[in-house]
């Protein structure tokens, strides 16, 4: 496993913890050539060195759309196109809870540069193992590697205009 493991993540999955409202936060699944972007949280943020799909906190008065376009520009340094709800999903982490809304995303323009995260890479379908996500992503992950046929499907929805897509992917 790249900059991770199983033993950290057991660590994070195995205390109690009663949550307060959980913390709202945008994700985007931006794929480009066949391929999925994800980020790696910077050494000295919250579970340092794993990696994730980009996005970030909601803030007040934000509505999930503008969250995703302001992290991913300020993040990655890109403009996407947000699309509609891929999964949503609470989980519940010692310290807090988080809300993650995973988003379609249509890459726009430009390259993307570690502006606000460690390292990105663009990955394919196989390589999803070869990475240590958060606990939190780990229901996605399941949903992305379980299904080659879902992965492709998605895949070629993604290289589509949003406005082109209404139903949900399933």
């Amino acid at each position: 496993m790249k900059d991770g493991g199983t033993a950290r993540r057991r660590e994070l999955q195995s205390s109690a913890f009663i949550p307060a409202a959980p913390i709202e936060v945008a994700a985007g699944l931006v794929f480009r050539d066949g391929k999925l972007l994800i980020t790696q949280r910077r050494p000295q943020d919250h579970l340092g060195g794993l990696w994730e799909f980009p996005g970030g906190k909601r803030d007040p008065n934000e509505s999930f759309e503008e969250c995703l376009r302001r992290e991913l520009k300020e993040e990655l340094g890109i403009e996407v196109e947000v699309g509609e709800v891929f999964d949503s999903v609470v989980h519940h982490y010692p310290e807090k809870s988080v809300r993650l809304t995973f988003y379609r995303c249509l890459w726009r323009q430009h390259e993307p540069r570690a502006l606000e995260c460690h390292a990105f890479a663009w990955i394919t379908a196989a390589q999803l193992s070869e990475y240590a996500f958060p606990p939190a992503d780990e229901k996605l992950l399941q949903k992305l590697r379980s299904s080659p046929p879902l992965w492709r499907r998605t895949v070629e929805r993604f290289n589509r205009p949003v406005k082109a897509f209404r139903k949900p992917l399933r």
